[in-house]
């Protein structure tokens, strides 16, 4: 026993015939969800390169602010962790 898809064609009468559709998961996308590519003309994205300087330089301040801090004994280490 199989099963077929029983379908009716042309003249209404119903014969087995093989699934037409395609992927079921198409159906399951409408048009009116899908979501326009939109284009912010406002925004001007910054280059990798500049993004990376910037990085770098806040990472060597933050280095440098700390060693300032810890060598003038501004901010001193709790005794328990010597």
């Amino acid at each position: 026993m199989t099963l077929q898809l029983h379908r009716p064609d042309a003249d209404g009468t119903i014969r087995p015939g093989a699934e037409t559709e395609g992927d079921w998961r198409d159906g399951l996308h409408a048009r009116r969800w899908r979501v326009a590519p939109l284009r912010n003309s406002e925004m001007n994205p910054t280059p990798t390169l500049v993004a990376v300087a910037f990085w770098v330089a806040l990472a060597v301040l933050t280095f440098a602010l700390l060693m300032l801090g810890y060598g003038t004994h501004f901010w001193t280490l709790p005794a328990a962790a010597l």
